[in-house]
């Protein structure tokens, strides 16, 4: 069973609900049925017609009294809730619906502060990030040719620490997403000291924290891609490396190579790319590209779904 097949099976079995604020958004339509016909989840698209005024309201005080520590103004707010998008945001924290996908309309931006500001962080991870699935087609790399790609939409320049908890939300997502065992490569320009500089020390001491946060997680770096995912490459670059070759999560040094990697891949492999999948919030959610496919919605909900059961 290839990869997507799998996720919209494991989708079907315990169909969760979830909001989907661009409402107005063709392609979003399109999904929309896709998902319904197939039983991949419970969708809630969520119209002007579907927010009661009071409902709205509630929802507009709720985010004030959240943020208003901050410093925020209720009409900055008010401003915020006059499309769906942080409604949506809204009914997944207080549990109304199981997660929102958005991102066909809205920036990236857009789309991570509203899921940041209103579902919050996971305190055991302490930073949002994002990820996507990469199945590459006539690949015999990764998990059969699949892979997760992290941070590729979030943090411009992660610290060690920041890079450690990315690796292990991703890693997380392997498993409860795909249910494949996660194999962890630090990705860099250097093999295991071939060259030195600052932010290879950095991802060095990421490693150092990711064995003490998941000490059963098989981790290796700072590796470069090929050495990370290439047998062959791996037994005559770093012959004593534990995954040998054989990664199947890739965490990049910075966001600049992580896009930029995924969007080769994408295009120039003609890969599937799921995402981006936000990470390290209390509920799940996830963005869109602005150029994304009727089916990169319907994929990216079915994962939502499958990370909501």
């Amino acid at each position: 069973m290839d990869t997507v097949t799998k996720i919209r099976q494991i989708a079907k079995t315990k169909p969760k609900t979830i909001a989907l604020p661009e409402y107005d958004d063709k392609r979003t339509l399109e999904a929309v049925r896709i998902i319904e016909q197939e039983g991949l989840a419970k969708v809630l698209l969520l119209s002007p017609d579907k927010i009661s005024s009071q409902d709205k309201e509630k929802y507009i005080q709720e985010y004030y009294e959240l943020h208003k520590p901050k410093g925020i103004e209720i009409d900055e707010v008010r401003s915020l809730f006059e499309g769906s998008l942080y409604t949506a945001a809204m009914m997944a924290r207080n549990g109304l619906v199981d997660g929102f996908v958005a991102g066909a309309v809205h920036t990236t931006p857009d789309v991570a502060r509203a899921a940041i500001r209103c579902l919050g962080v996971e305190p055991r991870i302490s930073i949002a990030s994002s990820c996507f699935i990469m199945v590459v087609p006539n690949c015999p790399y990764g998990q059969d040719g699949t892979f997760i790609f992290a941070d590729c939409g979030i943090v411009p320049d992660p610290t060690s620490r920041q890079l450690a908890c990315i690796a292990v939300s991703a890693s997380e997502l392997a498993k409860k997403a795909l249910d494949i065992p996660a194999r962890v490569a630090m990705l860099s320009y250097s093999t295991r000291g071939s060259a030195k500089g600052k932010n290879i020390d950095k991802i060095r001491e990421a490693i150092g924290l990711l064995k003490e946060m998941a000490p059963e997680l098989p981790v290796d770096g700072e590796l470069q891609v090929d050495a990370a995912i290439v047998p062959e490459v791996a037994q005559i670059k770093y012959p004593d490396s534990p995954l040998a070759g054989r990664a199947n999560v890739l965490i990049f040094p910075n966001l600049e190579s992580g896009n930029i990697g995924y969007k080769l891949v994408q295009r120039l492999a003609r890969a599937r790319a799921v995402g981006p999948l936000l990470l390290g919030l209390n509920k799940p959610a996830s963005d869109l590209s602005r150029g994304c496919s009727v089916e990169d919605i319907v994929d990216c909900v079915a994962v939502t779904a499958i990370r909501a059961q």
